[in-house]
């Protein structure tokens, strides 16, 4: 299965694809994803068995776009979310905020 960026249209094995999920927002429950092709940084929440693209809605986000991938599965933590497919898992921190 190829996963697909929507931005440049071009495709990712599982592993190049949640390898390029850096940072996972808890509270809005949203993984930052960058193509490692062309750059493009999307946010987007894991499904039971599907990738949603989110994006702003009023004040919040909301999953418009969906991408089917099954078998993948999710496990929020306190600091992290675990992504698994099949026998493979992907661990995408949460970047600490400063406060000012």
């Amino acid at each position: 299965m190829l996963i697909p960026c929507f931005a440049c249209e071009s495709r990712f094995d599982p592993d190049e694809y949640f390898l390029a999920c850096h940072d996972y927002n808890r509270g809005m429950d949203l993984v930052a994803w960058t193509c490692p092709r062309c750059g493009n940084r999307d946010d987007l929440r894991v499904l039971p068995d599907a990738i949603g693209l989110a994006y702003p809605r009023r004040g919040r986000f909301d999953v418009q776009d969906r991408f089917r991938v099954p078998g993948l599965r999710r496990h929020r933590l306190d600091m992290r979310l675990d992504i698994s497919l099949d026998k493979e898992i992907w661990r995408v921190p949460t970047r600490l905020r400063q406060l000012t």
